[in-house]
């Protein structure tokens, strides 16, 4: 027994742990620590938009998995630990401000700022998986799991600040190194020497709240290319920029229909039920897959901010490609998504994903505008909805 065990062998901290009755709702500490990553995903998009090449790119999709890292890792462990306890609310807000100061660096994280990310990256990542180990203690697969876990993502977050004490193009090597070494260590469930490794089916996660709390992230993600827009059309209102605002919102739309009018509830009852695979999807499902689809709308982001700064030029190959592979990757990270769920080849997505690739070099030859490229992307989408629904009607008869 260990000095914070109960006697009977009970938790140390009982009072920490959620009750796991059913699909835990998600509190307002959670919905507050969200708040943050709006100015993360706002950055990330002004990001993107400054630097409009496939190094700007490469660049904002390393940030956005060191950030997603942060937040994903912490929606674990509220998990298991009921957000509005005290030790458990302090350690939320503490992480809340370590990711406001991340955000504030992510405009110069491969220039000056690039050590203050990786300071405080290492503080939140280590800082948090120590308190998880404290307050779990007399929980044994909960302990267990983290004392694995605490070395790799040590030594991960250490790796961070190495690329922080190095500049230029070595500091994305370093970085996107420590970003393949995170991922693997999860896939494979941090293994030590003499300790094993830790097994999915032992994790014990509720996976409806973990499902409803990536639904929101996509939700916020949404919700800020809305704001990207709307701050957009402010700087310059005329007809022709209001109807490319009516086009770019239509967008956003269709997006959030294709995520949440039918398979965002589907998804958390089919993971809420998973038993012992629960851990296994999850692990897929959210740390891997979603962020390939807030990626689809932070891209879509950058091509609706050119759509309403210039909606009847010529696209470029730039243009193009921000305005169809957002919706693209958006929708191949929804199609995997439902594969790893339902078992099935999500047809009607794999489709439209092809399609959208095709049309951005079709779309620059043929001299198209960065509005038709738009509606292309729109009508695309559409497409998917229409089918979701003729598939529903044929299962309901």
């Amino acid at each position: 027994m260990t000095r914070s065990e109960s006697p009977n062998g009970e938790p140390a901290h009982p009072r920490w742990l959620r009750k796991r009755q059913g699909v835990e709702p998600t509190t307002s500490t959670e919905l507050f620590f969200d708040l943050v990553f709006i100015f993360t995903i706002t950055q990330l998009s002004h990001y993107l938009i400054e630097h409009p090449n496939w190094r700007g790119a490469e660049r904002t999709a390393l940030l956005l998995a060191l950030v997603w890292f942060v937040w994903i890792y912490t929606t674990w462990l509220t998990n298991w630990l009921h957000p509005d306890r005290g030790p458990v609310r302090a350690m939320l807000i503490g992480v809340a401000l370590g990711s406001l100061l991340l955000s504030a660096a992510i405009p110069q994280a491969f220039a000056g700022t690039g050590l203050l990310f990786a300071v405080v990256y290492v503080s939140v990542q280590v800082g948090r998986t120590v308190f998880a180990l404290w307050a779990v203690q007399g929980t044994p697969w909960l302990v267990d799991g983290f004392q694995k876990s605490l070395p790799w993502i040590a030594g991960t977050s250490a790796l961070v600040v190495v690329g922080g004490l190095v500049g230029g193009a070595v500091r994305e090597v370093v970085w996107a190194a420590a970003v393949v070494l995170d991922v693997v260590g999860l896939l494979i469930g941090y293994p030590l020497p003499g300790r094993g490794r830790s097994r999915p089916e032992r994790w014990m996660v509720e996976g409806g709240h973990l499902a409803e709390r990536c639904g929101a992230f996509v939700l916020i993600a949404l919700g800020e290319s809305i704001l990207v827009t709307g701050t957009t059309l402010t700087s310059h209102v005329n007809r022709v920029t209001s109807g490319a605002f009516l086009l770019a919102f239509a967008g956003s739309v269709a997006l959030w229909w294709v995520y949440f009018a039918r398979s965002a509830p589907a998804a958390t009852e089919v993971i809420a039920r998973a038993g012992v695979r629960t851990g296994a999807l999850s692990r897929v499902g959210f740390n891997y897959l979603h962020p390939v689809i807030v990626a689809g709308v932070i891209v879509t982001s950058a091509g609706d901010e050119q759509l309403l700064r210039e909606p009847g030029a010529p696209a470029t190959m730039t243009a193009a490609l921000f305005t169809l592979v957002g919706p693209a990757l958006f929708l191949a990270g929804h199609a995997a998504y439902m594969a790893v769920l339902w078992r099935t080849l999500p047809t009607s997505r794999i489709v439209a994903v092809l399609v959208l690739l095709a049309l951005a070099p079709v779309g620059v030859w043929l001299g198209a505008t960065v509005a038709a490229c738009a509606t292309g992307a729109l009508v695309v989408t559409v497409g998917v909805i229409v089918a979701d629904r003729v598939q529903v009607r044929r299962g309901t008869r």
